[in-house]
Order: C-alpha cells, then sequence, then structure tokens
C-alpha cells in the first residue's frame, strides 16, 4: 500500500504541473515548445538528464556490462563529447536562430527551391521516423519494468479479462507476451497492453496539456527522485553481494580473474587491433556521427528555451556532468552488483536471449530486494524516468506535426493562409496521440531495447557530419543535408537486412563506418557541385546567429572581420577539451575506487580524480567566470521571434528563391 500511495503522488503531481501550465501554453506555440524562452541553466540542465535519464537506459547499462564489462559503456559515455560541444559551440547559435524546431532552421539557413521540401522532410525523419524508434525502445523498457510491478491478471482480473481477448483477437499475444516471469503469453501479453496504455496515457495528459512548461517542471523533480531512488537501489544491491569492499573479490570469485578483469575495466581488456579496433571505431562515430551531434532534437530544443546564452551554455554543462559522472557511476555499482546477485555461466551467455535476460535484471533486483517504501520509491523513479522521456519526444515531435508539417506546409503552402495560434496548439496536443500509435506499433516488433538502440544509431549516423558543418562552414547548402538524409534512408534498410555481418568482430561498427563515410562523401561531394545558399540568406543568418567557423565570405559581406570565426570556434574547442578531459578524469578515477579491476592500482584512481577535479576552476572560470566568452552582439537576439511565421523567416531570403 505505502508503494502504491508514492505513486500516486507523483502522478498526482505531475498532472497537477501539467494543469497549471494549460492556460500559458495555450497562448501560441512559443509558450507552449518553448515555455516562453524563460528556462535557467540549472532547469534546463537537469531537464536534459532527465530526458536521458530513461528507463531503458539502466536496463541497457545493465546488459553492455555482462555482455562485454564496464569497457563496453564507453559507448555511452562518449556522448559527452557531443553534449559539451553542444554547451560551448551550437547552443547559442540555436538559441539565436529564433526557431522552433530544428527543421524550421533550413528556411533560415538555406535558400532554393527545395528548401521547403528539404524542412518537410526533416519534419518526417526527425519528428515521426527517429523519434517514434527511440520512443519505442524506451517504451520496450516499460513493458520490461510493468511485467514485474504491475500484475493486472491479480489485481483487476475483470478488466484484465477484456485485453486477454483484444490480444488474443488482434494477434499482440504473440508480440508482447514474451515476459521473464513465466505467464502464459495472452495474460502478460494483455499485462503489458494494460500497463503500457495506461503509463503513456498517464504521460500524453500532462505532457499535451501543459507544453514545455509542464515537462520541464515535472523533469527536474522526476530527476530528483530517479537519482534518490537509484541511489537507495545501489545501497542494497552492494549490500546483498557483499560490501562496496568486497566486490571485485567476490566478481573474480564468480567468474575467475581473467574475466574479472575483463569485466572491471575501464580499458581495453586486449590491445590487439583486432579487439580494439572496431570498438574505438564505433566510440568515435557514435559522438560525431548522430543526429544529435549539434544538439538537433529536444537538446536544442531546451537550448532554445533559455533566457541567455550563459543559460544555454550552462544547461549544456550541468547535463553532461549529471548525465555522463553523477548518473553512470551509480549505475556502474548497480551493474557489478548484479553481476554476484545474479551470477551467469559461459554457456547462459551465449545462449539466445541473454541481452533482454539481464537488461530486465533491473527490474527483477527491485522486486526481489527492496523493502516497501524503497521500492515504492524506486519504482517512481523509474516511472519518472520513463516519464520524462516520453513527454519530451511527444512534446518535440509534435513541434514537427504543428509547426512545420502543418503550419507552414499545410496552412501556409497549400493553403495559402497563416494558422492560428490556437489552431497550431490544438494539432500539436493531438499530434500526441498518433506519434504515441506510431511508437507503439514499433515497439511490437523490437526483440530487445540494444536492438532499438543501435537502429536508432544506424538511422542517426548518416545525418551527424552535415548537421555540424553547417553551423561551422558557410559552403553547406541545402543539397548537402538532402543527400545526406537520401542517403541514410537507402543505406539503412541495406545495411541492416542486405548483409550478414554477424561474423564480423564488430558488426555495429562496420555498419555504422560504413553508413557515416558513404554519408558524408556524398553530402559534401554534394556540396561543390550545387549552388551556394545566396548571400542574402547567408549574410541575414549570420548576423542573427554570428555562427563560429569557417565564414570568411559572409563576415566581409556582413561587414565584420572574417577571422572572428575561427577564433572563437578555437577557443571554444579549447574550452571544450579541457572541460571533457575533467569530466572523463573524475568518472574513471572514481568509477576505479568504487569497483576497481583486480590489481588496480589505487594511486593511478585517485590521481585521474584530482586531477579532473583540479580542472574544474579552470573550464569553470572560462565559461562561466566574469568576461568569459564575451558575445560581440547584445544577448538579445532572437529573443522577439518567439511567434514568428514560417512566412517571416522567408523573407530573408532573396525574392522567389523560396516557393509560396
Amino acid at each position: 500500500m505505502l508503494d502504491l500511495v508514492i505513486v500516486l503522488g507523483f502522478v498526482v503531481y505531475a498532472v497537477g504541473a501539467g494543469l497549471a501550465s494549460r492556460k500559458k501554453a495555450s497562448e501560441g506555440l512559443g509558450e507552449y515548445f518553448l515555455a516562453g524562452k524563460t528556462l535557467g541553466g540549472w532547469r534546463a540542465g537537469f531537464s536534459m538528464a532527465a530526458t536521458q535519464f530513461a528507463a531503458d537506459t539502466p536496463l541497457l547499462v545493465m546488459g553492455l556490462v555482462a555482455t562485454g564489462g564496464v569497457f563496453l559503456l564507453w559507448r555511452l559515455w562518449i556522448y559527452g563529447i557531443a553534449f559539451l560541444l553542444m554547451a560551448f559551440v551550437f547552443a547559442v547559435g540555436w538559441r539565436r536562430s529564433g526557431v522552433l524546431t530544428d527543421a524550421q532552421l533550413t528556411e533560415v539557413r538555406y535558400s532554393g527551391r527545395g528548401v521547403l521540401a528539404l524542412r518537410v522532410l526533416k519534419a518526417l525523419y526527425y519528428g515521426t521516423l527517429i523519434n517514434c524508434v527511440v520512443m519505442a525502445f524506451v517504451l520496450v523498457a516499460a513493458m520490461r519494468i510493468a511485467e514485474v510491478f504491475l500484475p493486472w491478471h491479480l489485481w483487476a482480473p475483470a478488466v484484465h479479462g477484456l485485453f486477454v481477448g483484444v490480444v488474443e483477437a488482434t494477434g499482440l499475444a504473440s508480440v508482447l507476451g514474451t515476459t521473464a516471469t513465466g505467464l502464459a503469453a495472452p495474460v502478460a501479453a494483455a499485462n503489458n497492453l494494460l500497463s503500457i496504455l495506461l503509463i503513456v496515457g498517464f504521460t500524453a495528459l500532462y505532457s499535451t496539456t501543459g507544453g514545455l512548461r509542464a515537462v520541464v517542471a515535472t523533469d527536474v523533480v522526476q530527476f530528483a527522485l530517479a537519482m534518490v531512488g537509484t541511489l537507495i537501489y545501489a545501497w542494497v544491491v552492494v549490500s546483498e553481494a557483499g560490501g562496496l569492499g568486497g566486490l571485485t573479490e567476490r566478481v573474480t570469485d564468480l567468474y575467475g580473474a581473467a574475466r574479472a578483469s575483463e569485466l572491471l575495466s575501464f580499458s581495453a581488456p586486449d590491445t590487439a587491433w583486432g579487439v580494439l579496433g572496431p570498438f574505438l571505431t564505433i566510440v568515435g562515430l557514435q559522438w560525431f556521427f548522430q543526429m544529435n551531434s549539434d544538439g538537433t532534437g529536444y537538446l536544442a530544443q531546451r537550448s532554445m528555451a533559455c533566457k541567455s546564452d550563459r543559460d544555454a551554455r550552462l544547461a549544456g554543462t550541468v547535463f553532461a556532468w549529471a548525465q555522463i559522472v553523477a548518473r553512470s557511476l551509480i549505475w556502474l555499482v548497480i551493474a557489478v552488483g548484479l553481476l554476484v546477485v545474479y551470477p551467469f555461466s559461459p554457456a547462459e551467455a551465449g545462449a539466445e536471449g541473454f541481452v533482454a535476460g539481464r537488461e530486465i535484471l533491473f527490474v527483477t533486483g527491485i522486486a526481489d530486494y527492496l523493502p516497501a517504501g524503497a521500492r515504492g520509491l524506486m519504482l517512481v523513479g523509474l516511472l519518472a524516468a520513463l516519464a520524462s522521456t516520453i513527454d519530451t519526444h511527444l512534446n518535440w515531435g509534435a513541434g514537427y506535426w504543428s509547426n512545420d508539417l502543418y503550419g507552414r506546409f499545410y496552412a501556409e503552402h497549400l493553403k495559402g493562409r497563416e494558422a492560428t495560434s490556437r489552431e497550431l496548439v490544438t494539432v500539436a496536443r493531438v499530434s500526441n496521440v498518433v506519434i504515441l500509435v506510431i511508437a507503439l506499433a514499433i515497439m511490437a516488433n523490437l526483440g530487445s531495447i540494444q536492438q532499438g538502440w543501435t537502429t536508432s544509431l544506424l538511422l542517426g549516423a548518416g545525418m551527424g557530419s552535415v548537421l555540424v558543418l553547417r553551423w561551422l562552414w558557410e559552403r553547406i547548402n541545402l543539397w548537402s543535408e538532402l543527400a545526406a538524409i537520401a542517403t541514410s534512408l537507402v543505406m539503412a534498410p541495406v545495411l541492416l537486412f542486405g548483409f550478414d555481418l554477424s561474423d564480423a568482430p564488430d558488426e555495429d561498427a562496420i555498419r555504422l563506418a560504413i553508413m557515416a563515410a558513404a554519408s558524408t562523401l556524398a553530402a559534401v561531394g554534394v556540396t561543390f557541385v550545387t549552388p551556394a545558399t545566396d548571400e542574402a540568406t547567408r549574410v541575414a543568418f549570420y548576423r542573427r546567429v554570428r555562427p563560429f567557423g569557417w565564414w570568411a565570405e559572409t563576415a566581409r559581406a556582413a561587414g565584420d572581420d572574417p577571422a572572428r570565426g575561427p577564433r572563437q570556434l578555437g577557443e571554444r574547442l579549447a574550452l571544450t577539451a579541457t572541460t571533457a578531459a575533467s569530466l572523463f578524469l573524475v568518472l574513471v578515477g572514481a568509477g576505479r575506487l568504487l569497483v576497481p579491476a583486480p590489481d588496480t592500482a589505487g594511486w593511478a584512481s585517485w590521481l585521474f580524480m584530482l586531477a579532473g577535479l583540479g580542472l574544474v576552476p579552470v573550464w569553470a572560470r572560462w565559461g562561466f567566470g566574469p568576461g568569459a566568452l564575451v558575445e560581440e552582439v547584445p544577448d538579445a537576439v532572437g529573443d522577439e521571434i518567439l511567434e514568428v511565421s514560417s512566412r517571416h523567416h522567408a523573407a530573408t531570403h532573396a525574392a522567389g528563391s523560396t516557393p509560396r
């Protein structure tokens, strides 16, 4: 009963936050999607972290550690570089652009007859395809959690019986009935379907009602709940495993010294290129060749919603440290503790379904070892993590549908009128339901969280380089992005289903490398053989955003110093490198102290930790102290554009350059 009271308390708070923000969110898209550009850096950063705390990610961590050891977690940690680049290089550009979605940026950044087509394509590609794939594997995690904690066949047999009929009649019993609880497929499928509908219904209720204000208000509380619950869980798991001090010894006793070294090492267990090469390839590709490489998506949305450039930088920095250090260290301890509490044999590791089985142990351990109250708090933490991810993806995806597809394409382009604010907000709220239905359909066809994660990585891998280059290089044009998207759409199914790479050392690395190389070559090659963005558009974009990098020709046309862009880019890259070094040194040092591999030198771990902490005041003064990163234009650029329509953006183009 105590667990249920805790869960219901969270539900009431979240729904109340949505209702409290409803009136303000209904004023227009700027209020609905950007919270009136009023977010402070700390709130925006914790909101980003809450979204990335998704309920699927701890399950993914459990699977990665069990299959390849701590070393595989670099596939998640390496994103810290992208997060810091967003903070120090790209966040200010997003904020000053004055757009509501990244798809809308195309009509600010490019010119030509294909600009509108690119905007619509990106709204569909990002807002529907990739967004729904990500939501799908988040919902798989929700199903893993629900099947343990929500036995509807015992709590509400009459209602459950109706759902059993539904899943049997629709064939959902076969796709939703896979379970680790031993229930019959129709019973498990009905439980899962009922749980998913209730969870997403609750999340959609407050996110569609209150917009980004409600999302952020709940995110901050959700992050705190998730962190507290996870800390309690880590304490219990480590205690069950014999205590933190003896954790390494217990892993060694269970798996042998050689295997324990592989499982607990932060570095490559084998320096041979056959093992290390593919891993470094995939890690290097993941942080750069992915659709969030410049913050595209909900990270950019939080940056655009910040009240100042400094707050946008602070948000990205807070997010990186919360995500990569604070959160990861807790999950690391839990993952290693579960290796002891739920040991496995080499034969089990090679069996089908091993990954999914290890993923769900994160939830199983909560049910097996946490007492009442603590279990309720952890369940709320998982529900909060799940809700914070779903609400963000719903809000973000709805932005594409209302602002880009309905407002710009349907109302303005096809009907020749400008949609009203009330009309656009209504479309945004309705589109949440459509996005959920698509995500649920994809979820039903995913085998594991890792499968969904790798699929989303591949779909986004073709876009990373061109998304970064559009901010740094004036020559990138709309055809560059179209080429990258086209290559991704063609190559993804070919790489996923056209080649059998199961015998390769690392099939994921090979797929990502091929996708990244093909899309980058296509984008850059097309850039040189297609017309450049016209000067009027480039100058308008330059004056608004003040981009860093190679904009010499545009800078001269705008009456600015051509050397400013490269100089300021160099400063920000140096700041990014310093902050990243600090972050990773603290992560490795603290991680090695908590769960050292056999024969690890303790002095080296302390050295890493102290060196990382010693760099904190350096990058803090550089990035946020008095006079830090002083911009050459007032901070108010773009603030007046909360409700600017696409027609206003297109007015910066040369006459007739964009079709109407």
